[in-house]
């Protein structure tokens, strides 16, 4: 292990075959849970012969592991009385309406007012699952508004995690793009990386790079020179829908990182609208919808 910029570097030579990168991992650096150590290969941070690869991956004896290890933020997340729209609440699990804005936990310049603060001001007992991030199960961006599942206690957020993992949830969201998209419905399916020119930003890369990902999309209508789609993104990739829109031709308006700054709006037209899910206490399947928000709405009125 070496220190770069306080940041741990591992590099290891796998010497026996078969085994899984995730456990791999996990025996050679007892300082990473199971879960931290599939966060971080999801983010990047684990590659495999300076390739991505995904969770399962079985090593072969020469394949060189290495792991980047950022220290956590070192400031205790504290409860903090926000406001919370919530649809759905039981023993196990809260469905928020997320507004745009609000980060989902704490990171490098959003220490403190994120929904993980708001979480622990609202539940009486802590969630047992991670200090940063209590009960968070999947996230959204800052600037996308809708709806996230927050587990309330460590046996429904492995459920939870684990029906992200088999991909049966159903997740779907409004998204407003410039130009008039066609056909009218279609498969992206793209690997996605981080971005070599910027860590920041995700970007449709070679296959043997990132992580394969899969977004399906359909016309609810044209507006002028817009389109108003449902996208449904059957992988979990940060930032998919607005990286693989961008990367047809059609970014999302107003989002200034894959497309540009739009006069309409300040943050990106992407709403999570539907999320269909099974509770893990008695293995219903239910739905919830969420309307568009007013600023969303407010656009769509602007350019009819």
């Amino acid at each position: 292990m070496r220190l770069v910029n306080d940041i741990k570097v591992y590099s290891l030579m796998v010497e026996q075959p078969g085994i899984r990168l995730d456990k791999y991992v996990t025996e050679h650096c007892p300082e990473l849970s199971r879960t931290q150590t599939q966060r971080l290969i999801a983010d990047g941070e684990i590659t495999v012969n300076d390739r991505g690869a995904k969770s399962g991956l079985k090593l072969s004896v020469g394949d060189r592991v290495s792991i980047k290890i950022t220290p956590p933020t070192p400031s205790l997340l504290l409860p903090e009385a926000i406001s919370l729209n919530i649809f759905h609440e039981d023993n196990d699990l809260l469905v928020v309406n997320k507004p745009a804005g609000l980060t989902v936990h704490p990171a490098p310049g959003h220490p403190r007012g994120t929904l993980a603060n708001a979480i622990l001001s609202h539940l009486s007992h802590p969630p047992n699952t991670d200090d940063q991030r209590p009960g968070i199960v999947h996230r959204l961006d800052k600037d996308t508004s809708g709806l996230i599942i927050v587990a309330k206690n460590s046996a429904a957020h492995t459920n939870l995690a684990n029906q992200f993992k088999s991909r049966s949830i159903i997740k779907a969201y409004l998204a407003l793009v410039r130009g008039r998209l066609t056909p009218e419905e279609g498969i992206i399916e793209a690997h996605i990386g981080r971005d070599t020119r910027d860590r920041k930003r995700m970007a449709v890369v070679a296959e043997g790079r990132g992580r394969p990902a899969r977004t399906k999309y359909h016309v609810i209508r044209y507006i002028g020179n817009f389109t108003l789609l449902e996208v449904k993104p059957e992988t979990g990739r940060t930032h998919q829908i607005r990286v693989h829109l961008a990367a047809i031709g059609y970014p999302i308006v107003g989002d200034a990182t894959y497309g540009m700054k739009s006069p309409h709006l300040s943050r990106q037209f992407l709403h999570a609208c539907l999320i269909g899910f099974h509770l893990p206490a008695t293995d219903k399947y239910v739905e919830f919808k969420s309307e568009l928000p007013p600023d969303l709405e407010q656009v769509l009125n602007n350019i009819r």
